[in-house]
């Protein structure tokens, strides 16, 4: 395409003046050799491949079911009155947060910086100077002393007040494309802010049911304790009246030992999640209120029917990255324009005089309307430089944002075969836990009718309570699995003001 063929498409661009002139022949044909000593384009590459619809979906062997997407506030399908007000608290006080919204400030004053800058630009001035008039310069005939012509040097207070005014003509569109980059990574940041509000609440939700799988551990492993005492007290009083060997009595006590180890474990481990719980919603020592133990939620999680594009909609930081290829594109436009001529107009109204005193006479009154024009033609390859970083950085990004949605749909997947996965086991484990409470309530049923002693009854409850615990552990995984599945299809987050489809965009 001509330099010229690219002017005209930008015509409707072109303010009404400057149409009319490139309409009339004979001053189109001044424009002509003006454009065609522009500064040439060399060797701009493509963009690069864009990912598929058919590269976003999941794998068959997934059967989790298809009931859509997360809502806006997913954690409250837990029904737990606690999780929601320690989340609230976190999304009104995190320090991750605060900073996200700073950086969103910051993109907002960028946007409004680079759109002031292609604007009319207007200054009030006004100086004065003492200056000493060279005998042997332009002004050397106001060296000396001579009222005849005004000159009654060689000193003079000379003064200047006006008005300054600066407009750019942007014809082809490169502060319009600047601004536009500029409001891309603004939405960029935005995204990013819903990113971190996802992770936030994730993450109090995750350490608020790692607190309570340990609660709901911490009470089995003081049933099992109880067992392991009786068993510890019976063996000691066989050894004292000689009926068991030592042997036995110390390996109770070992048991006992172990068990009393999980509990003192487990207790510091709800301290330690407490605690970070504290740290990641920025509550203060005495902020963070009591986290009483509450029954484990069934598990319940599901997949879209289909995620194809709706992933990148849904996902923020996916969201975060797409804005800011748009944005790259809209870089490498303004890089493209500015091998073009640029126009601009300068003026000035004001007093200049050489005099203090006749500084605001009528006759000292001064305007200049200068109309400028800058054409590139020798610049060394700095312009096609600018335009080759553009485009590697669009490529850059856009490689990147391929590899994040394939990573996307690789974590919708891992999460759901795990849930999958986690479920099979849960139901076994209730299987095994049938058939150990089954063997439980015989040995039970033999104590009572005389048939057997309370030792074995007793003991045979052990495994009841370790299946149970292995049971909790399960749970709080599926629990662990649905929350990192919440996070890989993007919570409750959904774009609906989405750029354009970045597949067509080869054009750039």
């Amino acid at each position: 395409m001509t330099r010229f063929a690219r002017l005209l498409r930008r015509l409707p661009r072109l303010p009404y003046v400057l149409v009319t002139i490139l309409a009339d022949h004979w001053r189109a044909s001044l424009v002509l050799p003006l454009l065609a000593s522009c500064a040439i384009i060399h060797h701009d590459s493509p963009p690069a491949a864009m990912i598929t619809p058919q590269q976003i979906r999941l794998a068959d062997d997934i059967h989790l079911a298809n009931e859509g997407w997360p809502s806006a506030r997913w954690w409250e399908q837990y029904h737990d009155p606690q999780l929601n007000t320690l989340v609230d608290l976190a999304l009104a006080r995190a320090p991750t947060l605060a900073i996200a919204r700073e950086h969103v400030s910051q993109a907002n004053a960028q946007v409004e910086l680079i759109r002031a800058a292609s604007g009319l630009q207007m200054s009030a001035l006004a100086e004065t100077d003492r200056e000493h008039v060279s005998g042997h310069g332009f002004l050397s005939a106001y060296a000396s002393h001579d009222p005849a012509i005004g000159a009654y040097g060689p000193w003079y207070w000379t003064g200047l007040v006006g008005v300054d005014a600066h407009y750019d003509i942007d014809i082809w569109g490169k502060q319009r494309d600047l601004v536009r980059a500029a409001i891309g990574e603004q939405n960029a940041r935005r995204a990013e802010a819903a990113q971190a509000e996802l992770e936030l609440s994730a993450g109090v939700a995750q350490l608020y049911y790692s607190i309570q799988i340990t609660y709901a551990s911490l009470d089995l492993l003081r049933q099992l304790r109880e067992v392991r005492a009786f068993e510890f007290d019976t063996r000691s009083a066989r050894h004292e009246r000689g009926l068991e060997a030592l042997t036995q009595s110390a390996d109770a006590r070992a048991q006992l030992l172990a068990i009393d180890q999980q509990i003192a474990s487990s207790e510091e481990q709800v301290v330690h999640a407490r605690e970070a719980l504290r740290a990641l919603a920025g509550a203060g020592p005495d902020d963070l209120p009591a986290i009483a133990p509450v029954p484990l939620p069934a598990p319940s999680v599901s997949l879209p029917s289909t995620l194809s594009y709706e992933l990148l909609a849904r996902r923020p930081d996916l969201q975060a990255m797409r804005w800011l290829v748009q944005a790259s594109f809209d870089k490498i436009d303004s890089a493209k324009a500015a091998f073009y001529p640029s126009f601009d107009i300068t003026a000035f109204f004001g007093f200049n005089a050489l005099r203090m005193r006749d500084l605001f006479m009528h006759s000292s009154q001064q305007i200049n309307l200068i109309p400028g024009l800058t054409l590139p033609i020798f610049d060394g390859g700095r312009l096609n430089a600018n335009l080759h970083g553009a485009r590697t950085a669009s490529n850059t990004l856009i490689e990147q944002y391929d590899q994040a949605v394939l990573d996307a749909v690789r974590d919708v997947a891992q999460s759901g075969s795990e849930i999958d996965d986690i479920d099979h086991r849960v139901h076994l484990q209730h299987e095994r836990i049938d058939a150990l409470r089954f063997a439980s309530d015989s040995a039970e049923a033999s104590y009572q009718t005389g048939l057997g002693d309370r030792t074995s009854a007793i003991q045979a409850k052990a495994p009841v309570i370790q299946g149970r615990i292995e049971l909790v552990r399960l749970t709080g995984d599926e629990i662990e699995a649905g929350i990192v599945l919440t996070r890989a299809l993007g919570g409750g987050y959904r774009s609906d003001d989405l750029p354009g489809d970045l597949a067509s965009t080869k054009a750039h």
